[in-house]
């Protein structure tokens, strides 16, 4: 079968490999879109430390069920349309014996540590498999990155008590604006696109702050009234968003980082004791962030052509990893069509 493989950085083809052998507890399944996201553009830029070259990358699945084995549940049956859950769990590390399997510390991702989802076909495991008839196609695609964003809304215990800053307006932040509105909390995204910022308002968003051209502080203070924001969302992974989470959260909050920082991160950690933060990371995401992102989408008109910024075919690869290497900013998921 063909599949897109990256061979080393800058450089995705097409290659020819053998088509997967379905087990007896596994699905077998079709695939009929794979999203581009960070972590694949930062394996084809060679920025990702987790990846050894070559990779067949893609986690974020649209696909039907082309045939079960026969140990497979009847209600997983050929025709499905569904998406992956596409992590490992160990079932015996610390992160798994607390029922926290997202943070497996051997967890081996779809496209990361494991060859991925980008070719005609795909077999997985059948509790990997979810399925819900009310998705249209494309919608499977982003249910992957949503949950992430999702999962870091859970970890922080938002209600709609609370006010969330969301630092970053990217996929995984617009993930945690979906998640936190939808928890009736008052949301404020902080983005450097006004673009990005004026699709967070139609996601839930009350409140946007564009950082590059407004102090983040002084906004922060007038929405608050001078109390700062009960939690703080960082989903862009920069040294100079980590430490604004600290400085703009109110005393007794509670920070979840989602995104990864490049380079060292210095703090100011009197801050951590006199506030008394709760400061808490957030990796991947749980199946039940799978279902309420499922849940969401179903129960709301949820704009997904806005956040599908191009469509490109398997041999456009190349020409797709470029542009978004080109325009950062400008793109939310690229998906690649079989």
């Amino acid at each position: 079968m063909n599949a897109l493989q990256i061979i080393q950085p800058g450089e995705i083809r097409m290659v020819e490999i053998e088509k997967p052998l379905m087990q007896d507890n596994e699905v077998l399944l079709r695939i009929k879109y794979v999203g581009f996201c960070g972590s694949d553009l930062n394996t084809f830029k060679g920025n990702n430390p987790l990846v050894e070259f070559p990779i067949i990358p893609g986690h974020e699945i649209s696909a039907v069920i082309e045939s079960t084995g026969s140990k497979v549940p009847a209600h997983l049956t050929p025709g499905l349309f569904c998406t992956v859950n596409p992590y490992t769990a160990c079932g015996n590390c610390t992160s798994c014996r607390q029922n926290r399997p997202n943070a497996c510390r051997f967890n081996q991702t779809l496209g990361v540590q494991r060859n991925g989802a980008m070719g005609e076909y795909l077999s997985v495991p059948w509790e990997k498999v979810i399925c819900d008839d009310r998705l249209h196609p494309e919608e499977f695609t982003l249910v992957e990155p949503l949950s992430v964003g999702f999962h870091a809304v859970a970890r922080a215990n938002i209600t709609h008590q609370d006010t969330v800053m969301v630092l970053g307006c990217g996929m995984i932040g617009v993930g945690a604006m979906v998640g936190a509105a939808a928890r009736g909390a008052n949301v404020i995204a902080v983005d450097i696109d006004n673009e990005k910022l004026n699709l967070a308002v139609t996601l839930g968003a009350k409140y946007t702050i564009n950082s590059k051209e407004d102090d983040v502080h002084e906004q922060i203070e007038k929405i608050t009234g001078g109390k700062g924001v009960d939690v703080s969302i960082e989903a862009v992974g920069d040294a100079l968003t980590y430490r604004l989470a600290v400085s703009e959260t109110a005393f007794s909050g509670r920070i979840v980082y989602i995104g990864y920082a490049k380079q060292p991160v210095a703090f100011e950690t009197k801050l951590f004791v006199q506030k008394e933060l709760d400061i808490r990371g957030s990796r991947n995401a749980l199946p039940e962030d799978f279902q309420a992102v499922i849940n969401y989408m179903k129960r709301s008109s949820f704009p997904k052509d806005k956040l599908i910024s191009a469509m490109y075919r398997p041999q456009e690869a190349s020409e797709a990893l470029n542009y978004w290497a080109s325009h950062p900013g400008s793109v939310f998921r690229i998906f690649i069509a079989f």
